[in-house]
Order: structure tokens, then sequence, then C-alpha cells
């Protein structure tokens, strides 16, 4: 698989588009937030000549999903999400709007995934995590065969994702973390929310958030 990142809109989000030899590919999370951020997203799929099979989403804080609407309209396609992210979707108005975000009635998830399921496109699949914590309704996304997670905002680069916002726990993130994600292989790739991307083995040793928790 090939991911190519864009970084969009005032929160620096990362909006991932995944795709693979068949020239399928789903996008991860919506943070196109302008008339000039939907260009740039969708002049790079139809330069590569990709088939957008489904919009998937981490979690549906409202610089995830602020450009939901413009890229199912786009593409005439269906938004997968865990159940519990609906209460972010159906509040995402006004909290949009107090963050400057303009979110009128964001379409919401047609489709609901939980631990363990499969998002098939292409030749490829991403095994779903649910990692809650962060806010409810939080998963990652692992490739076992391309040994990668995009994990939307539970784990960053020397830090993990706040838990002050509604609904986050700092104690169920933190046992995800360390339960879901470093069992995983020391040397998969990962794909945040914002900024940079690291590896499973870095974070297991240098991430000062979960190292001050007993295993």
């Amino acid at each position: 698989m090939t991911i190519k990142k864009f970084i969009f809109n005032s929160f620096q989000l990362n909006t991932y588009v995944v795709y693979d030899s068949s020239g399928e590919c789903v996008i991860i999370d919506a943070g196109n937030s302008n008339k000039s951020e939907d260009q740039e997203l969708f002049d790079f799929i139809a330069q590569e000549k990709l088939v957008v099979k489904a919009l998937c989403y981490t979690h549906a804080h409202v610089d995830h999903i602020v450009g939901n609407n413009s890229i199912i309209n786009k593409y005439k396609i269906q938004s997968i999400a865990h159940q519990d992210s609906l209460l972010f979707f159906k509040q995402a108005s006004n909290y949009g709007t107090s963050l400057g975000f303009d979110i009128t009635s964001p379409i919401l998830p047609a489709i609901f995934i939980n631990e363990g399921d499969d998002v098939s496109f292409g030749h490829s699949k991403l095994k779903v995590i649910h990692t809650p914590g962060h806010a409810n309704g939080s998963v990652c996304y692992y490739s076992e065969n391309d040994q990668f997670v995009v994990v939307g905002d539970v784990l960053f680069k020397g830090s993990i994702g706040r838990t002050d916002l509604p609904t986050g726990d700092f104690d169920l993130l933190s046992r995800n973390i360390i339960k879901k994600l470093y069992i995983l292989p020391n040397g998969v790739k990962v794909y945040s929310g914002h900024g940079p991307s690291t590896t499973i083995g870095y974070e297991k040793i240098h991430n000062p958030f979960v190292n001050l928790l007993e295993n």
C-alpha cells in the first residue's frame, strides 16, 4: 500500500489517502476545510487515477470531519466510523462554529465498525482496533501486511492524545495504547492525526506519558 498525507485546516490535521496497485483507495479523516484544500485532495486523486471506495474515521472531532460532506458528495461514497462517534457528528455544527469551522448538517456514517473488523479495498485490508480514551469511538487502522497503523489522535511521536475534552479518559487511553498498540511489532510505522510519523518501538522506549504507567 501507498500512503499520501495532506496537512489541512488550522489544526494541522493529517488526512491520509491509502491506496494499492488496484487503483482503489480509502480516505482516512476529512480535514479539508475550504475549497483550496478540497481541490488539493481531489487533484491528487484524479492525477493518480484512484477510485475512492470509502471515507474512514479514526474519530469524529470537528477537525477530523470538517471535509466530510465535500468528500462524500464528490465521490458518492459512504463513510465508516465507530458507532460511539455519532455523538460528535451530531454536535459538530455547534462545536465547529466555536472553532471557526463551517460544518452544517454533516452526513452521518453509513457503516459502523468495531474491534477486529476489516476495511477492505482493492487488494488490501485494514484491521480495526478500538481505542477510546481520547474520544469515544476512536479506532486505529492496522495493516499487518504493510506494517503500519493509522492511529488518529490516540498516539503521537513522544506524546498521546489529550484527554480533557468530552469523553476523554487518560487511564483508558493509556491502557489501550499499552494493550492494543504496544503489542504490535516494533517496526510498525505509526501515522498520527497530527505531526510526524513514528514507530511502535520508538514510542515504547521514548514516550514519557505511557512510560509513567505500569504495564
